[in-house]
């Protein structure tokens, strides 16, 4: 008896719980590079990578043949009682790559929530301060410090009763908010709610990833940076999303020249196997005495593997270059929709390298967002074959995350059915 969707949708209802939500009514069956297919045979066009993991695309030979290879050897010892090679050289490349000066060192986790945790860990070991501030529309994960530093309630916060204090959010520059009203708000904050000596870190994504695909103002990131000299305080870039590639740079703030202190890293470093890191000034990564940092699975062999041939796919494919071409084109045709009028009305293009995002307008005349139709334009890619997400603060953005290694003729089939769904949805 064959396994269909509706059956599989049926058996998650009662055996999972529905506080983790799945975009699509879809079941993976299996997936090659930037296409899946469902358990009825069905092919997608896949413009989410499994959430910005997939940089180089489902099952790349060269990953799945590291981590075959290390599956032959061991699949887990646990770093703090083992420690194996693979773990100490992706540091060490890591360590090279890191978008700051001077010696660096990289300690891995599991999930992108731990590495963001564990990043202000770290920052307040180094300080001896507590505070944290973040930034509205920001997402850091979902543990509870995570929650915390996310800067939306709704999913994420409004069940959970108290969360961990001492942390502040600042509006994001987006509209008719100016990095000067950010920095006024930053100075109200040390003036009203906490000093600046006891602020550990600030956070915050060189890309807003759930809020909206929103660049950080290269002006916002150069005061932060300046403010964190002058008091002390640990400025962390949250790279989980827009790491290894997909900006058109190795990591998002390198495009602002601002160097970060610490660095959350996760999704698309594994290639589709669970692992996140924290890459830092190494004084800062040794002020944790040992055993502060760690976890069973932190850094696993088979995700160790599997990153360091990423890492390998990404300089010997040139993704970077791909990114800042596929950004490019996904921009033009976007660009396009937003001058016609017989279709629904879009925003123009925004993002970084291949980070791109567009949002669903009110009306062809204004900038007036459309709040929570994306997820009725991505339901509607689905059911034509592609698979797509929504984001934003007000639920109005679409974003695109195709795999790098995705082909032009694959990129333009999936914007041709986003173009299909403007039109009927018109």
């Amino acid at each position: 008896m064959s396994t269909t969707n509706k059956d599989l949708l049926t058996r998650r209802a009662n055996a999972v719980p529905r506080g983790v939500a799945t975009a699509t009514p879809v079941f993976a069956d299996r997936a090659e590079n930037a296409e899946l297919w469902d358990v009825e045979g069905r092919r997608y066009i896949d413009f989410a990578g499994g959430i910005a993991v997939l940089n180089v695309g489902h099952r790349h030979p060269k990953v799945l043949a590291a981590a075959k290879a290390q599956l032959e050897r061991f699949t887990h010892t646990a770093f703090q009682v083992s420690a194996y090679e693979s773990y100490i050289e992706l540091a060490e490349k890591l360590n090279a790559l890191a978008p700051f000066s001077g010696p660096a060192k990289t300690i891995f986790f599991s999930t992108g929530g731990e590495a963001t945790e564990n990043a202000v860990k770290i920052a307040r070991a180094a300080t001896g301060r507590n505070g944290v501030i973040a930034f509205c529309g920001g997402f850091h994960g979902r543990t509870l410090l995570a929650s915390a530093m996310t800067g939306k309630v709704l999913p994420y916060k409004a069940p959970f009763g108290t969360l961990p204090g001492q942390v502040y959010h600042l509006p994001f520059p987006d509209g008719d908010v100016t990095v000067e009203d950010s920095l006024k708000m930053l100075h109200f904050l040390f003036a009203s709610d906490i000093g600046p000596e006891q602020v550990a870190a600030i956070i915050i994504e060189p890309v807003q990833g759930e809020g909206g695909f929103r660049i950080a103002p290269p002006a916002l990131l150069k005061h932060l940076r300046s403010l964190c000299d002058e008091h002390g305080i640990k400025l962390i870039a949250d790279e989980v999303q827009t790491g290894f590639a997909r900006t058109g740079k190795m990591f998002g703030i390198e495009h602002s020249g601002v160097e970060p202190d610490l660095v959350s890293v996760a999704k698309s470093l594994g290639g589709g196997f669970p692992i996140s890191g924290v890459i830092g000034r190494a004084d800062l990564m040794d002020s944790v005495p040992p055993g502060g940092l760690g976890g069973t699975y932190a850094g696993a062999p088979l995700a160790c593997a599997a990153a360091l041939a990423v890492l390998d796919v990404i300089e010997e494919e040139k993704l970077i270059d791909r990114a800042n071409t596929m950004g490019e084109r996904l921009k033009a045709r976007i660009n396009g929709w937003h001058k016609r009028k017989d279709i629904l009305p879009v925003s123009t293009a925004r993002g970084l390298g291949a980070m791109i995002a567009f949002d669903i307008l009110e009306n062809h005349a204004g900038e007036e967002q459309r709040a929570g139709f994306a997820s009725k334009v991505c339901a509607k890619a689905c059911e034509k074959g592609l698979i797509l997400l929504s984001c934003g603060v007000k639920g109005a953005t679409i974003r695109i995350l195709t795999p790098l290694t995705a082909s032009d003729a694959l990129v333009d089939e999936g914007l041709d059915v986003i173009e299909q769904v403007l039109v009927e949805l018109a």
